[in-house]
């Protein structure tokens, strides 16, 4: 794939994507959370979780949206705290898992023989793991909260993009434009990072979209079970509070936690597939 043709991909696709109302609907979703959350992180004109009301079991209403907790404290403001630990999650594991499964699968994938068995064996034998187990016990080895959290997820969460970059490198490696690198004298750094990688790019920021929506799920799932955030609400640890207020008609905490998680999951995908649409050249002209 030439220069220009990638530059017409890339044109390409941002025009599909902003003719997509759908998909601009989910960017809008994810910025807003991302600005929520880094909001939340710097204290700018986001409520303290921590600050009581006074009256606790409150219903919500227009002055408590997801009204308060046990504790008197604002269920909204938990909700947003939780927004927080949810996009940190996303964001760092995203940032552990996409350069290890980039440089596997890229090594794999471009020397073969002896190389590629190796890694395709560590890839086949990792992924044999049922992986929420694998979380389980990496949590439980490292000790429990956010730090444990994220290594986990970063530490799991490269395999599929390992065996997708695996492919693609090996059939760039064979294309015209490789094999003029080698014949003007390009060493294998020079053909790998510089001219092959450039070329699968999309498929890493399509791969980065679900890896997000997916490590946040997944770290909804080990708060749930007591495992990740410690001492500070999540949308896990909220929901494992509400199992016991729900005996009491007090939904709004699990309503509030659920609600948060959905939207943003479910944007996720939304752009996610429109990442796909539009950057897969296959599609391109049609």
């Amino acid at each position: 794939m030439s220069s220009q043709d990638t530059r017409s991909l890339w044109a390409d696709a941002f025009s599909r994507l902003v003719k997509d109302r759908w998909a601009l609907i989910s960017l809008l979703v994810v910025v807003t959370y991302a600005l929520v959350a880094l909001m939340a992180t710097l204290g700018i004109g986001m409520p303290d979780w921590r600050s009581s009301l006074g009256i606790e079991y409150l219903a919500p209403s227009g002055e408590f949206w997801f009204g308060t907790d046990l504790f008197g404290r604002d269920v909204f403001a938990k909700v947003i705290h939780g927004t927080k630990i949810a996009m940190s999650v996303g964001l760092i594991t995203s940032l552990i898992a996409i350069p290890i499964g980039v440089v596997i699968g890229a090594l794999a994938g471009y020397f073969g023989g002896w190389v590629d068995d190796i890694i395709s064996w560590f890839i086949t034998t990792f992924s044999s793991i049922p992986n929420i187990m694998l979380l389980i016990s990496i949590t439980l080895i490292m000790g429990k909260g956010l730090l444990s959290v994220y290594l986990a997820l970063g530490m799991t969460g490269w395999v599929g993009l390992a065996r997708l970059i695996r492919g693609e490198v090996m059939k760039h490696k064979e294309r015209e434009y490789v094999q003029a690198a080698s014949a003007l004298g390009g060493g294998h750094y020079r053909k790998l990072f510089v001219h092959i990688l450039p070329n699968v790019t999309h498929l890493v920021i399509i791969n980065t979209s679900l890896q997000f929506q997916t490590a946040i799920k997944s770290e909804v799932i080990l708060s749930y079970l007591g495992l990740g955030v410690q001492g500070e609400p999540s949308w896990g640890t909220m929901i494992d509070d509400a199992r016991m207020e729900l005996a009491r008609g007090v939904w709004w905490q699990l309503a509030g936690a659920t609600l948060a998680m959905f939207i943003i999951v479910l944007a996720f995908n939304i752009l996610g597939d429109a990442l796909r649409d539009a950057l897969d050249p296959k599609l391109k002209g049609k």
